[in-house]
C-alpha cells in the first residue's frame, strides 16, 4: 500500500524509517518531510495543515494510509476532513478526530476529561482576562512553586514554574492580558505542584482496545542538570528504569484503561496514539498531560524498540483489530540525544552545513529540523538531528550516542552532555 506520512521532524523521519522496514509498504511519502525522510521517501512540499493540498496528493498517489505526526492538522481536524470528503473518506488515517483532539488542544478540556474519569492528577482551576484577579487569589492558596499552563497549542513553550508568587502573579497577567502565548494563553491553568520524577507511557487504541507501547523519559531543559529554558526535547531514554512492573500495572489499571474507557463513555472516537505525560509521586502515578501523537524525541527511542511490523499494526488500528496484533519489544535499552542549533530554544540561525552524517555507523541519525538543498544538508530548525543507539543497559547505549555525535559537526552544534543522569 501506499502511504503518506504527515509532519517534518525526527518524529515522522522515525516513522518513514520503520514503516520502510514493512513488506505491506510499496510507496512512502512524507508531507513535508526532511533531508532524513528524503532519502527513504517522497517528500511533498506541503504544509501540515494544507488540508486541500493533502487531499489532492492522496488522490494523486493512490494513498491508502495516512499517519498525522504533529499535534496542528489533527487539533485542527484533519481526520474528520477525510471522514467528510466523499472521494477521500476511504483512506485510514492514524489520528483522533477532531473532538478528541481536545485533550491536547485544551488543558482546561483535558483537566475536566480526567477528573470526571477519576484519573489520577494535579488539583487546577482555570481562569480568563475577565477573572484574572481570582487567579491571583487562587495562587495565594497555593504553596510553591506554582504551575501556570496556556490552555491551547504553544509549540511546547506554554508552561511556566515559577518559585516567587509576586512573578507568578505577574506571569499569570502577561499570558492573559498581555497575550504572552498568543491565542494560545487567552485562558490559563493554574496547577498545584507535583515533585517526582517523569516518565512517558504511549498506548495505541482502535477506539475498542488499545496496546501499550515501551516507557520513555525525556528531558525537555535547554542545559545540564535539568537547568534553563524548556525546550521540544534534547534527548529521551527507553525503557525507564525505575517503571517496575507493580508501578506499570498501576499505570495501566489507574490511568490507561480509564482512559480509553472515558474516550467512549464520552463518544469521542479515536484512532492514533496516546501520549500520557505522567509523574511518579512516591509510589503513585499522575497524569501531568495528555497529547494526541507520539512525543518528540521519545518516538526516536519508543520505535526503534518495537519489533512489531507497524504497518500491521497501523491497518489493525484502522480495522478495529487492534486486539489481534501482538506487540513484540525489543529487550535491549534505547537512548537518543538531540542536537540543537546555537541559542535555541531563543533566535538561533539556520542553515548551517552538517558534516560527517555519513561517518555514524553504530547508531541511527534521525533528521529533524534538517533539509538537503544543493546536495548539502543544512540546518532549518531547532532542534536538527537525533542520534539513537541501542545498548544492554541505556549507560551502553547513551556511550555510543554520545561517541557517534564526535564525528558529527555544524556550527555553534549545542546537545546535553547528561541524558540519563538522573537514572
Amino acid at each position: 500500500m501506499n502511504i503518506l506520512i504527515i509532519g517534518s521532524g525526527g518524529r515522522e523521519h522515525t516513522f518513514a524509517w520503520k514503516v520502510k522496514q514493512s513488506t505491506r509498504c510499496t510507496g512512502l511519502f512524507v508531507a513535508p518531510g526532511n533531508s532524513g525522510t528524503e532519502a527513504i521517501a517522497t517528500n511533498l512540499n506541503i504544509a501540515v495543515t494544507d488540508f486541500e493540498a493533502i487531499k489532492n496528493a492522496v488522490i494523486q498517489n493512490n494513498i491508502e494510509l495516512v499517519v498525522v505526526g504533529p499535534e496542528d492538522p489533527l487539533v485542527q481536524g484533519i481526520h474528520d476532513f477525510f471522514l467528510q470528503d466523499e472521494e477521500i473518506k476511504h483512506v485510514a488515517v492514524i489520528g483522533p478526530q477532531k473532538a478528541a483532539a481536545e485533550l491536547e488542544g485544551s488543558k482546561e478540556f483535558a483537566k475536566e476529561f480526567m477528573m470526571r474519569h477519576n484519573i489520577p492528577t494535579a488539583a487546577y482551576e482555570s481562569f480568563t482576562k475577565e477573572n484574572v484577579e481570582d487567579g491571583y487569589k487562587f495562587l495565594e492558596t497555593l504553596k510553591p512553586p506554582y504551575v501556570l499552563k496556556a490552555d491551547g497549542l504553544a509549540a511546547g513553550k506554554g508552561v511556566l514554574i515559577l518559585n516567587d508568587l509576586e512573578e507568578a502573579k505577574s506571569e499569570l497577567k502577561s499570558m492573559l492580558v498581555d497575550a504572552k502565548f498568543g491565542e494560545a494563553s487567552t485562558k490559563v491553568v493554574i496547577e498545584e505542584f507535583l515533585d517526582g520524577i517523569e516518565l512517558s507511557c504511549f498506548v495505541l487504541t482502535d477506539g475498542k482496545d488499545y496496546k501499550i507501547l515501551p516507557t520513555a523519559k525525556d528531558y525537555k531543559r535547554i542545559g545540564e542538570g535539568d537547568t534553563g529554558l524548556n525546550t521540544g526535547g534534547m534527548g529521551a531514554i527507553s525503557p525507564v528504569p525505575f517503571a517496575t512492573k507493580a508501578f506499570l500495572d498501576r499505570i495501566e489499571n489507574e490511568v490507561v484503561k480509564p482512559t480509553v474507557e472515558g474516550l467512549k463513555k464520552d463518544n469521542l472516537p479515536y484512532v492514533g496514539f496516546i501520549f500520557i505525560g505522567l509523574i511518579k509521586v512516591g509510589d503513585d502515578p499522575k497524569v501531568i498531560e495528555y497529547n494526541v501523537r507520539m512525543g518528540d524525541p521519545e518516538t526516536e527511542v519508543v520505535l526503534p524498540r518495537l519489533k512489531t511490523d507497524l504497518v500491521e499494526v497501523f491497518q489493525a488500528m484502522a480495522n478495529q483489530t487492534l486486539s489481534e496484533v501482538s506487540i513484540n519489544i525489543d529487550e535491549r535499552a534505547a537512548t537518543t540525544v538531540m542536537l540543537v542549533s546555537g541559542g535555541y530554544p531563543e533566535t538561533y540561525e539556520k542553515g548551517k552545513e552538517i558534516i560527517g552524517v555519513e561517518k555514524i555507523t553504530d547508531s541511527i541519525a534521525f533528521h529533524a529540523g534538517a533539509i538537503e538543498k544543493d546536495g548539502k544538508v543544512i540546518t532549518s530548525g531547532g532542534r536538527v538531528m537525533a542520534i539513537t543507539s541501542y545498548g544492554n543497559t541505556y549507560q551502553e547505549a547513551i556511550k555510543k550516542s554520545y561517541q557517534s555525535i564526535e564525528r558529527l559537526h555544524f556550527d555553534k552544534m549545542n546537545y546535553r552532555k547528561d541524558i540519563g543522569f538522573d537514572l
